[in-house]
């Protein structure tokens, strides 16, 4: 220690001290560096990530934040019932955090262990009736022998096709968007059929056709959207036959379906939403409700969530699966979030903040069950759609009646 003597104040350093406080620093912030090393030198499904802080977070309810805030201030404490004044369980969350694993969701046990098991992964944003974490939509891959052009099944049931064609009365609809399409239909996964309208075909990843398949669900929502004032467009185009020619493999899909949507947007300036429309692959079971004693194809929304309008695709899905819901009780089977290796993560939807995935049914479905849920749908979109129209204050034109 030295002593220094400045008039009448005495000033005393102790140099050990001071060079124990610079090892002190030196050391933290080579510790600093070590852990960020490690964190990041680690393989991305071993590394705490802001989703499985997002998860984590999504774990603590509103109640718990109110018994925090108690904690400070008793009056808080008034809000709560008796059963609703639990704090949140911190290890489960912590342990949640540091491992990526959540004991409520046995997925995460096995996701990193088994091969190609991400094909099942998503996180239920919404749950609809029934909906869990063993049922979600699979977004299966058919084997190369089913989308050639010499394998294709024959048809059978074809008579049960022709109440589908049939027109609706012509009656003027309230409001109408005029000569503008302001709807844009389109099938990524083009020749996506369904089982009783293919001959000898009994395996779900095996249900292509060319001609009886998802763009026919696509005509009945477009049907009946124009009766009810919306102006609609539909693309049709078989994109699994772009990917046959270009030699790409099934994964491409989206790469192949995204130049339409665009093409779409650039030349309609009216264009407001884009539905890309699927079937899902499983089974009747989960596909189907009976509502007021008829038999309905169920509906799913699905939002991916590798890009910026995450958000708002979300809002008008939930907004959409609400109103279903409030109308037709278990018709949708809800709101499913896919992102990650194991799926596309965009679904074109990053080009509008309005783009939205729809899977219409599942391989057992009839045509007749997807008509009525063709026009539920459409009923509710329609209903929505003018109630937006009239917050954005556009320009509504009455329909001109015969």
């Amino acid at each position: 220690m030295r002593s220094y003597k400045a008039s009448n104040y005495v000033v005393a350093i102790n140099l050990s001290t001071i060079l124990k406080g610079l090892l002190i620093f030196v050391a933290g912030l080579l510790s600093v560096f070590s852990i960020i090393g490690i964190l990041t030198s680690l393989n991305p499904e071993y590394r705490i990530t802001s989703d499985s802080l997002n998860q984590a977070a999504s774990n603590v309810k509103g109640e718990a934040l109110y018994k925090i805030l108690a904690l400070e201030n008793r009056s808080f404490n008034h809000i709560l019932t008796e059963g609703e004044q639990a704090m949140p369980s911190l290890s489960s969350i912590f342990f949640q955090v540091a491992t990526n694993v959540s004991f409520e969701d046995p997925r995460s046990f096995l996701g990193r262990e088994l091969p190609g098991f991400s094909i099942f992964d998503g996180d239920i944003l919404v749950a609809g009736e029934g909906t869990d974490f063993t049922n979600m939509p699979i977004e299966s891959v058919p084997p190369p022998e089913a989308l050639e052009a010499g394998n294709e099944a024959p048809l059978k049931n074809m008579g049960d096709l022709k109440g589908t064609d049939q027109k609706s009365g012509d009656v003027a609809p309230p409001l109408t968007t005029g000569n503008k399409k302001t709807v844009f239909l389109y099938f990524t996964h083009t020749r996506e059929s369904y089982l009783p309208y293919l001959e000898g075909v009994t395996n779900p990843d095996s249900a292509m056709h060319s001609k009886i398949n998802v763009t026919r669900v696509g005509d009945m929502v477009k049907k009946r959207l124009e009766e009810l004032g919306i102006g609609t467009s539909i693309d049709k185009t078989d994109v699994i036959q772009n990917l046959n020619n270009k030699g790409l493999n099934y994964w491409a899909a989206y790469q192949e379906s995204r130049p339409l949507v665009q093409a779409a947007m650039t030349s309609n300036k009216d264009l407001l939403y884009m539905v890309d429309i699927h079937r899902d692959s499983q089974r009747r079971d989960v596909t189907t409700g009976t509502i007021n004693g008829k038999s309905y194809a169920k509906l799913a929304f699905v939002v991916g969530e590798e890009h910026p309008n995450y958000e708002k695709n979300l809002q008008v899905a939930t907004e959409l699966h609400k109103r279903l819901e409030s109308k037709y009780k278990g018709i949708s089977r809800g709101v499913i979030a896919k992102k990650g290796s194991g799926t596309n993560g965009k679904f074109n939807q990053d080009l509008s903040g309005n783009a939205m995935l729809l899977e219409f049914g599942g391989v057992d479905n009839t045509f007749e069950e997807l008509e009525k849920t063709a026009e539920a749908f459409a009923e509710i979109f329609a209903d929505y759609y003018w109630q937006a129209e009239k917050v954005d204050h556009a320009p509504i034109t009455p329909a001109v009646r015969q």
